[in-house]
């Protein structure tokens, strides 16, 4: 399990294996390689700096394909918040958990 964080600094969740969790435990998004896509195999954002998460403007078009989330599990506590990073140009922050 890996914790990561939106390029902003807030605590997100964490990745097991291939499937995006939020730090209370709900299954939203599933990798390929760096990419994120959402249940429906829409773009969610992509991985960088190994632990933050930043979305691509225009990427939204962009497709992976759908599957089905798993169950809930017993929510963490989440970790701390980290100052954010400068933005790239043509770059947006991650969603936040409570967003998705």
């Amino acid at each position: 399990m890996n914790w990561l964080w939106t390029w902003g600094g807030e605590c997100f969740g964490y990745r097991e294996g291939d499937d995006l969790w939020t730090h209370d435990s709900r299954h939203v998004g599933r990798f390929i390689g760096d990419t994120i896509y959402d249940c429906n195999g829409r773009y969610l954002g992509e991985i960088m700096s190994e632990n933050r998460l930043i979305r691509r403007q225009g990427a939204q078009f962009q497709q992976g394909y759908s599957f089905t989330p798993w169950a809930r599990r017993p929510p963490y506590v989440k970790y701390v918040n980290y100052v954010g990073y400068v933005m790239y140009a043509s770059y947006e922050d991650f969603p936040a958990p409570s967003e998705l």
